[in-house]
């Protein structure tokens, strides 16, 4: 709250003055933010006690403003409380903007893996506020466009295209070439969940989390130095080269997925890709659903390519690549 100073009196004077569309039960409470949100039960365990101490019920509504973590663990309190409180979400991320603010996943992690307990659960509604991307960290500005390139890498060519062509003015902070990107990403992931045919996961494909195998182990291999977008960039570059070394994505596709990656400001190589505890992310990205192993590559920009089983020794050496070309950048 440090960066927006006053935002809990507005809402409160916001609520007292048209009392008669909004009342406030309680008042607005701050939570620790980030991934410890979301590392432990507390902050659940918490909002149900809250919840059981105000009467909140099933036609109350609550109000959760932060990141991916907050919105997450919040949304898992109010989805299982009562079985169901009506939630709406102001994202305050670019990663929260444009993605998991606009989802139906909530969760919390356990037993060393991410998002072991959760649910599926639509917000009542979602809120982007720009103005809250003006005071984020270089990390975090960039981070979420990690998951806008996992989206136009799967589904819009031309959207990529954009991303690429604007690297330099993603890299200085410029708000509308940002908001663009996060409109156009949370309307693609929308439009994913509303017509995918999959929206609550009964399948065992999880076509957008492309990356995200490797990106979930690397998150708990660096004992979360490795901000969520952060990884998520390591995970697309890895997958993407594994799909150049099986042949299915041309060098010249590669290397601008690559360039547009490094020229954002992601490192695509950190030392916990060498570790043979990586490949278990296949195994609890299976385990996550069930069924057979299902993995999203590339066969060219925009097109997405399902498969059920991969090389363990292609992605020794895609993780090889990555390293060499991390050592030739650091130079």
């Amino acid at each position: 709250m440090r960066h927006h100073e006053g935002l809990l009196e507005k809402i409160e004077s916001y609520c007292d003055r048209y009392n008669n569309v909004l009342t406030l039960v309680t008042s607005p409470t701050i939570v620790t933010g980030g991934e410890a949100a979301k590392n432990a039960s507390k902050l659940v365990d918490w909002i149900h006690c809250l919840i059981n101490s105000v009467g909140l019920c099933r036609h109350s509504y609550i109000l959760a403003i932060g990141g991916g973590a907050v919105l997450d663990a919040v949304g898992l309190a109010a989805a299982t409380a009562h079985r169901g409180i009506r939630l709406i979400r102001i994202p305050t991320t670019v990663l929260a903007q444009n993605d998991s603010g606009i989802g139906i996943k909530n969760g919390i992690n356990a037993f060393g893996k991410k998002n072991f307990i959760g649910t599926f659960a639509p917000p009542h509604a979602v809120i982007n506020d720009f103005d809250f991307l003006t005071t984020l960290e270089d990390r975090d500005w960039r981070g979420g466009v990690a998951e806008a390139i996992k989206v136009a890498l799967l589904k819009d060519a031309n959207f990529f295209e954009y991303i690429a062509t604007h690297v330099n003015a993603i890299a200085r902070r410029d708000l509308d070439v940002m908001q663009q990107i996060v409109y156009r990403c949370a309307q693609l992931h929308l439009n994913h969940i509303a017509h995918g045919g999959d929206p609550f996961e009964m399948g065992s494909s999880r076509p957008l989390d492309f990356g995200h195998w490797a990106a979930h182990r690397l998150e708990y291999l660096t004992d979360y130095r490795l901000r969520h977008g952060e990884a998520v960039a390591i995970g697309i570059a890895l997958d993407c080269t594994y799909s150049y070394l099986a042949g299915l994505l041309s060098h010249q596709q590669w290397q601008q997925i690559l360039n547009t990656l490094s020229a954002i400001g992601f490192t695509l190589y950190v030392s916990e890709m060498a570790s043979s505890g990586l490949f278990e992310g296949l195994t609890e990205f299976r385990e996550h659903l069930g069924g057979e192993l299902s993995i999203t590559l590339l066969q060219g920009i925009g097109k997405a390519l399902e498969v059920n089983e991969v090389n363990l020794n292609l992605y020794e050496q895609a993780i090889r690549h990555l390293r060499k070309l991390y050592k030739a950048y650091s130079a």
